[in-house]
């Protein structure tokens, strides 16, 4: 027996916010909502189950503090790495500083409420 991860749960300031710039990163919608926004969930259109996790916003009021032991990579599906590196920075993405070289084959970048993530290089299928 095994488990797969059918969902992540990230807390944040402003799941709206939050919810709508990961969908767009990700090409989710959005699959439920907790009234008045304390809880936000985006995936595939597909819905909940599928091969790609689902992630859930969810409200808090204790800030992040410091490196998340855990960040997301993410590749892109329809662009090489440049053009899908000037659209997630055009949709709020910005560098991160995490004492790289320049010479990594990927970017790390944060994003609006100051999450890590990587954009890697290698091109994949869409689900």
């Amino acid at each position: 027996m095994s488990c797969r991860i059918s969902e992540l749960v990230v807390d944040c300031a402003d799941p709206v916010a939050l919810s709508r710039f990961w969908a767009e990163v990700l090409g989710y919608v959005e699959l439920s909502r907790e009234e008045p926004d304390d809880g936000i969930e985006i995936g595939p259109a597909s819905g909940f189950g599928g091969a790609a996790p689902t992630l859930v916003f969810s409200r808090t009021a204790t800030p992040k503090a410091g490196k998340l032991p855990l960040h997301l990579d993410v590749n892109p599906v329809d662009r090489d790495q440049d053009a899908e590196l000037a659209r997630l920075l055009s949709l709020g993405a910005r560098p991160a500083d995490i004492g790289q070289t320049g010479e990594e084959a990927w970017y790390p970048l944060q994003d609006p409420e100051g999450n890590e993530f990587c954009l890697l290089r290698r091109r994949l299928p869409e689900l």
